[in-house]
């Protein structure tokens, strides 16, 4: 299902319910690039950045917080211009649920070992991919039940210029946790 709210001067909201499958997650890093980068104002790097903190906040939902059979929800919330917020939400119905605080406490300890050593191919995607390229990062737990993972990136002049040692993003981003 989507849901899509046009407007020249609101926001434009875009909110896609997901089956618990990973063999949706190509369509939503397609849509993920194509949206960033005709909706947004930022440059084709930065689209390829959220395709990948997309991709891993959903596979986390869908690995952790969502059992087969339910749903995983992504919203696209684009300020164009300003800001592109993407929210994630899973049913807490998952094997390996988290709640926000202990996501929290998660994410401190990956962003620590990630600083001094390898932590393998898996583990480090909250510390290394959507904590580094996002300017916020909320987790909140749900009444319901589930967890929602909140980031929301800036459009900065910086944001759409190629990497280099002044601009390239860091650890140092001040994030809301």
């Amino acid at each position: 299902m989507v849901d899509i709210i046009p407007s020249s001067e609101e926001p434009i909201k875009i909110t896609i319910t997901l089956p618990t499958n990973a063999y949706f997650l190509s369509g939503i890093r397609d849509f993920t690039l194509a949206m960033t980068k005709n909706m947004t104002g930022f440059s084709d790097q930065w689209a390829f950045r959220f395709q990948s903190v997309v991709d891993e906040l959903c596979n986390n939902a869908i690995e952790h917080g969502s059992a087969p059979g339910k749903e995983v929800k992504i919203t696209f919330v684009s300020h164009p211009h300003e800001s592109l917020e993407i929210v994630v939400e899973d049913t807490g119905t998952g094997p390996n649920k988290y709640t926000a605080a202990q996501i929290v406490e998660l994410l401190a300890k990956q962003k620590q070992l990630v600083q001094n050593q390898y932590l393998g191919l898996r583990g480090r995607g909250l510390a290394k991919i959507v904590s580094e390229w996002t300017d916020e990062l909320i987790f909140e737990d749900l009444p319901e039940g589930g967890l929602r993972v909140r980031v929301k990136k800036y459009l900065k002049p910086e944001s759409n210029l190629p990497p280099s040692p002044t601009n390239a993003p860091s650890a140092s981003i001040p994030l809301a946790v």
